[in-house]
């Protein structure tokens, strides 16, 4: 695995000496001043899956941490690490002004894989400017919005995946239906309907096999929560982690550790072990009465996911909007303008006001 060392963050042109950028959707840097290209080497291992149970117990070793600076946002609380040749830029989140000195040092778990940006800015603006577009009602502040080039921001994001060999011993019911004909009275006199009942019958065994991939977002901040139509990644196209493919981004740094992760992501596989167990029991319904789950050989990964981030401040309240990285997807919360929909509101009682004074 690569270690991120600080002077990686930088990529200078061996051309012109201006700062190289990843090129979304290509195996490339580009130089956005005279044109040059780096190819980006490609690993031949493949990303590594980490043992848990280590990592719970002793936060990593050299081999697998490194220390970064970072940008703390005071107003939402994100962590973000940047190319050092910043000196000051708006938090991706929240736009709030950071300055490189408030800039902190803290070590993190390296990530082990990432998803590269397929989407250029160029393209996210598009789509941002097509749904503020499609957007009813939407105020007009809001539409230059879209048009802000600077309003955009490529983020990686961290998450966490958690791997497992899961097995579970229930016990439970299962319900098959029947149906009994009951009569009853109506005006004309009888009549008969059929009503559905239950037989529950004891059920119990075992199920298991392999949990891959549970994934959570390791932003730990509600409001930085990205909606789930934008929040599917094909995970089968991560890549070895290379600090390459960060460059001309921010990166964010996980605030949920790794040990709340994992807490997170045993529910998940309890969901998991119960869709399993249904499954096993069969019928037309189930009870799962008591369920007893045990996870060996666990594994995770740090990986950073690819997403747009612009934030809009309307009527003294902060709206968010994301586009995925890598599908082009769009969500966000949006505004409302008072004033168009006061005016249509009045335009059609006048409309009506009108048809009744014709009609009379």
């Amino acid at each position: 695995m690569e270690e991120l060392k600080q002077s990686e963050q930088k990529k200078s042109c061996a051309n012109c000496g201006a700062e190289l950028k990843y090129k979304p959707g290509s195996q490339q840097l580009n130089c956005g001043y005279c044109g040059y290209e780096e190819f980006i080497e490609q690993t031949k291992s493949s990303f590594e899956e980490l043992e848990l149970d280590h990592y719970l117990k002793v936060v990593g070793d050299n081999a697998y941490t490194e220390t970064i600076e970072l940008l703390h946002c005071k107003n939402c609380g994100a962590n973000q690490h940047v190319e050092e040749n910043y000196k000051s830029l708006q938090c991706v989140y929240c736009s709030e002004p950071l300055i490189i000195e408030d800039i902190e040092r803290e070590g993190w778990i390296l990530p082990s894989a990432v998803v590269p940006f397929q989407i250029d800015i160029k393209k996210s603006r598009s789509i941002f400017k097509s749904w503020v577009n499609s957007l009813w009602f939407a105020p007009d502040k809001l539409k230059k919005a879209a048009l802000d080039a600077e309003g955009i921001h490529g983020v990686y994001v961290p998450h966490w995946t958690f791997d497992a060999d899961m097995t579970a011993d229930y016990v439970g019911k299962r319900g098959e239906y029947y149906y009994v004909t009951k009569t009853y009275k109506t005006k004309n006199g009888t009549s008969t309907r059929q009503e559905r009942r239950t037989r529950w019958y004891p059920a119990s065994g075992r199920v298991n096999g392999f949990v891959d991939d549970i994934l959570i977002n390791a932003s730990e901040k509600k409001q930085r929560e990205i909606p789930s139509k934008v929040a599917f990644w094909n995970l089968k196209e991560l890549k070895p982690f290379n600090s390459s493919f960060l460059a001309g981004f921010v990166t964010e740094k996980y605030t949920i550790s790794l040990k709340e992760g994992h807490h997170q992501s045993f529910k998940k596989a309890k969901q998991i072990a119960h869709n399993w167990i249904c499954k096993d029991i069969g019928g037309d319904t189930q009870q799962v009465l008591s369920t007893d789950i045990e996870l060996s050989e666990e594994k995770f990964k740090h990986i950073l996911l690819p997403i747009y981030v612009s934030s809009y401040n309307y009527s003294g309240k902060e709206y968010r909007f994301y586009v995925n990285g890598q599908t082009g997807k769009i969500s966000g919360t949006r505004p409302y303008s008072f004033w168009k929909i006061f005016f249509l509101v009045l335009t059609i009682v006048f409309i009506i006001a009108l048809f009744i004074l014709f009609t009379q």
